[in-house]
């Protein structure tokens, strides 16, 4: 067992994250995560409308009486998205520890500490740390550039990263950003953060809800199997590479370029159906962080996490233990 800040004030067994996740973050995989005795949290717009997250927290509920929470990703769409109500509807259903990403949350937090709510929020810098913990947090995860999705414009690798912020930020801290495994959990602890979040790794287990063929190129691919797209845009993400990731590499490489010559390559919806659904990892653009070099099998996610507790012990215990004793 490791004991962390983040196990004791969040409740939960072991130092372990799954965080939000695009089309994969569903009751499934996160019953299975807080079964397994670490913390997921269920994305709550995957499931539509308000009224489509207030179904999934119950099916989730049927399948684990553990801790488990929501994620409410902030960002700018062409079609407007009922954020407060999203919010309302965590409220309602007694969810307790919530993860934000991508813009401020803090018109939010307010109506979430009214309600006894936890809230952790996603950064991919010191400076947005920093403007988490003064707006009222709990705890921030704080994002390597190593991540998938969206690691910011900084560049800045999280054997930097966690550390700058351990030296800054008084909460607890979630460390991101391709963790796979024991060594990079004990990595994460000494580097000064409380606990890791996967995303990669997890959607690489028996119980994510994605096409077996996804499961399986994460298996074979290597750490160099990805791509940074919409650098020139500024929105930077990481993403799997495969055929549609390289056109739009291409594409981007021209001078004269816009995001509307890609956009009907960029679609996330078109990704997810393509490779989650229908099988084809190839059809469209869907993240993957560089942690998939660190990925050779498909676990359930009691085996994993399990496994990942025991080999940070052994790493804490046994080879740091022997360097400091000689």
């Amino acid at each position: 067992m490791l004991f962390t800040r983040f196990t004791r004030e969040f409740g939960v067994e072991h130092p372990i994250v799954c965080g939000g996740m695009t089309a994969v973050g569903r009751a499934e995989l996160i019953a299975a995560v807080a079964n397994a005795g670490a913390l997921g949290f269920l994305t709550a717009l995957t499931q539509g409308t308000p009224e489509g997250l207030a179904r999934e927290i119950a099916r989730c509920r049927t399948m684990t009486d553990r801790p488990f929470g929501v994620n409410l990703t902030i960002l700018p769409t062409i079609e407007p998205v009922p954020y407060a109500e999203f919010r309302d509807a965590i409220i309602d259903c007694g969810i307790t520890i919530v993860e934000t990403a991508g813009n401020d949350p803090t018109p939010h937090l307010p109506a979430f500490a009214a309600a006894g709510v936890k809230v952790v929020h996603k950064c991919v810098s010191v400076r947005h740390a920093l403007r988490a913990q003064r707006s009222g947090v709990a705890a921030v995860s704080i994002d390597g550039f190593e991540c998938a999705g969206h690691p910011g414009e900084d560049d800045v690798p999280g054997l930097v990263l966690i550390p700058a912020a351990a030296d800054q930020v008084g909460l607890p801290i979630i460390a991101s950003g391709s963790f796979a495994d024991g060594r990079g959990l004990a990595a994460a602890l000494a580097l000064g953060a409380d606990a890791i979040n996967m995303g990669t790794r997890f959607m690489a287990t028996v119980e994510a809800p994605i096409h077996d063929n996804v499961k399986r190129r994460l298996v074979d691919a290597d750490e160099r199997g990805t791509d940074l797209l919409y650098r020139k845009f500024r929105n930077t993400a990481r993403v799997a590479r495969n055929e549609i990731s390289q056109q739009i590499k291409a594409i981007e490489a021209q001078p004269d370029s816009t995001f509307a010559d890609i956009a009907h390559l960029a679609s996330g919806a078109r990704g997810r159906k393509a490779a989650y659904e229908d099988g084809d990892p190839d059809g469209g653009v869907w993240t993957a962080g560089q942690a998939q070099g660190l990925i050779h099998d498909i676990p359930t996610c009691a085996e994993l996490v399990s496994r990942i507790v025991d080999q940070a012990g052994d790493v804490i215990k046994g080879r740091l233990g022997a360097a400091l004793n000689g």
